[in-house]
């Protein structure tokens, strides 16, 4: 037990006994609800049998990641109450998905897509509209997965000063934690192969089981024998109103306030953030994914409409973020560190029975190894169906041996990204995959509802808000390392994924209108039927 934490062998033990655990369900899926694993539907959608719990925890899992567990209550802990922003942003999000993704399971389901730029590519009728899609999916998900990698990283480090290692210790030229998050990768990936999403599936019951038990303990049981969040706010203020207490390192507040009242000057900026997160989640691939492996449309919708409940939990974890002034000692290793990341795991291992700690360490550690084996599966498929397969015909065999050999290449090109760039850049260029994911919504969201978008028009607005996008946060960041993605505007700063989005709102619709004032008419294949619960079969019509 090093720096005030109880962190010993019984923590470590019950890491890897849970870690076990998760290893076996991993492997498991692949004999859970049996089906052709040769088969891509089978392999990456779980041959769409999800019952609508499953469903609930798999896409649960796009919630409460390791990113999730580490970044929110340590970016409230530094800037305060604008990251409030991530409740309604939850509340709205899954308004979006319920407007949205019933809808695309059932064309995509009647027309056996696997994807979203499945259905992009036959709405449009136009490749170029379905790669362009596909490839910003791809690219918007790389630092996404990266990031479960950084809060995988967080627990590590903990883990390993609590016992007396030095995270930096090297063995055969990789740090300790290197190497432990590769033996985790090698693991992750060898029951990706095997299972495809039913092992994910299976393995984030486990895992959300794990986070809910978390969340829920530590909201309770660290303000009850420190005094209460009253408490927690009055010990911020005293470290904050000490100019010695060094929490200036890795807090930029002045006072408690901060904590609990938005300046209004921030207003434009907690909104804005909240609607283009919304707009942003359910169109990554691995959310589309979670939702397209729903055993029926109604089911799914039932899934979703329970997600809310993941808020309750997510509201208590953002206060994780001011329980560490209750807990000296955590606070003292955040700030010796100047790692505002280490505020949950240095929490739980400065205040929790030791087990408890292994438990809620192995919760965070697979809630980045959930994720990102679904977010590698979304990925495999598209670059399968929507790149590789637009230029080469494979068979459905060659089309899911593919998608798993492109899945375990993500993963780890994402676990060396993560090695190469550091952490804080990492995050930022998160805020930049949000900005560009955006972009997608007039071709996947708007395009559920009509038809009467034109393909070069959409092409053409997708590639201004690319641009537009991408431009405007190297200009706020003065070409140099990205630490904002906000632009300032009379209103106040706008998150730059919405006014990206605006401008390429624009391009599409009033080149649509062009096109169609010049003659052109929808080609799309799909009808209006397709998007009916059941496409009639030609018995049934006779």
């Amino acid at each position: 037990m090093a720096m005030g934490l109880n962190v010993d062998g019984i923590t470590l033990a019950t890491f890897i006994i849970l870690f076990a655990i998760f290893t076996f369900l991993g492997f498991y899926g692949a004999k859970w609800r049996k089906g052709d694993l040769s088969r891509l539907d089978e392999w990456g959608l779980g041959g769409r049998r999800l019952g609508w719990l499953i469903v609930w925890f798999l896409l649960g899992a796009d919630l409460y990641t390791a990113y999730t567990f580490i970044a929110v209550p340590s970016a409230f802990l530094a800037k305060g109450a604008i990251y409030w922003f991530a409740i309604p942003y939850v509340a709205w999000t899954f308004g979006v998905a319920l407007l949205t993704m019933p809808r695309l399971w059932t064309v995509a389901k009647n027309k056996g897509y696997v994807t979203a730029v499945d259905f992009v590519k036959d709405r449009f009728n136009s490749k170029s509209v379905a790669i362009a899609v596909a490839l910003t999916g791809v690219v918007a998900e790389l630092p996404y997965i990266a990031l479960q990698i950084v809060g995988m990283e967080a627990v590590l480090a903990v883990l390993l000063i609590g016992l007396g290692i030095s995270p930096h210790t090297t063995i055969a030229g990789l740090t300790v934690s290197e190497l432990a998050l590769i033996i985790a990768f090698v693991v992750l990936a060898a029951f990706t192969i095997t299972s495809g999403l039913r092992g994910a599936a299976l393995s984030g019951i486990f895992k959300d089981i794990l986070i809910w038990i978390t969340v829920i303990t530590v909201a309770v049981y660290i303000p009850l024998i420190h005094g209460g969040y009253g408490a927690a706010l009055s010990a911020a203020q005293s470290y904050l109103s000490n100019p010695k207490s060094g929490i200036h390192s890795v807090v930029a507040l002045k006072s408690a306030l901060g904590y609990t009242v938005l300046p209004s000057q921030l207003y434009a900026a907690y909104f804005s953030l909240a609607l283009g997160s919304t707009l942003a989640l359910y169109l990554y691939p691995h959310a589309i994914n979670g939702s397209l492996s729903s055993e029926s449309r109604e089911k799914l919708k039932l899934s979703t409409s329970l997600l809310p409940i993941y808020g309750i939990g997510l509201a208590l974890l953002i206060l994780f973020g001011i329980l560490i002034y209750l807990v000296p000692s955590a606070l003292n290793l955040v700030i010796t560190t100047k790692n505002g990341s280490l505020t949950v795991p240095a929490l739980i291992a400065a205040s929790m029975p030791d087990w408890f700690v292994g438990l809620a360490f192995l919760a965070i550690f697979i809630g980045g190894l959930v994720p990102a084996a679904i977010m590698a599966i979304g990925v495999a498929n598209l670059l399968t169906r929507n790149v590789v397969g637009e230029f080469t015909k494979l068979s459905p065999s060659s089309e899911a041996r593919l998608a798993k050999i492109l899945s375990t290449v993500f993963k780890f090109i994402a676990l060396a990204f993560v090695f190469v760039v550091p952490p804080t850049y990492a995050i930022q260029l998160q805020l930049l995959g949000g900005i560009i994911i955006t972009q997608t919504l007039p071709a996947v969201f708007i395009a559920l509802f009509t038809d009467k978008l034109e393909a070069k028009s959409t092409l053409a607005g997708w590639a201004v808000g690319m641009a537009t996008g991408i431009y405007l946060t190297l200009y706020v960041n003065h070409f140099g390392p990205l630490v904002s993605s906000f632009f300032n505007t009379p209103m106040g700063p706008i998150y730059i994924a919405l006014i990206a989005l605006s401008l390429n709102l624009i391009v599409t619709v009033i080149g649509s209108l062009i096109a169609r004032l010049a003659g052109w008419k929808p080609t799309s294949v799909i009808t209006a039927q397709d998007f009916e619960v059941e496409v009639p079969s030609p018995s049934k019509q006779k």
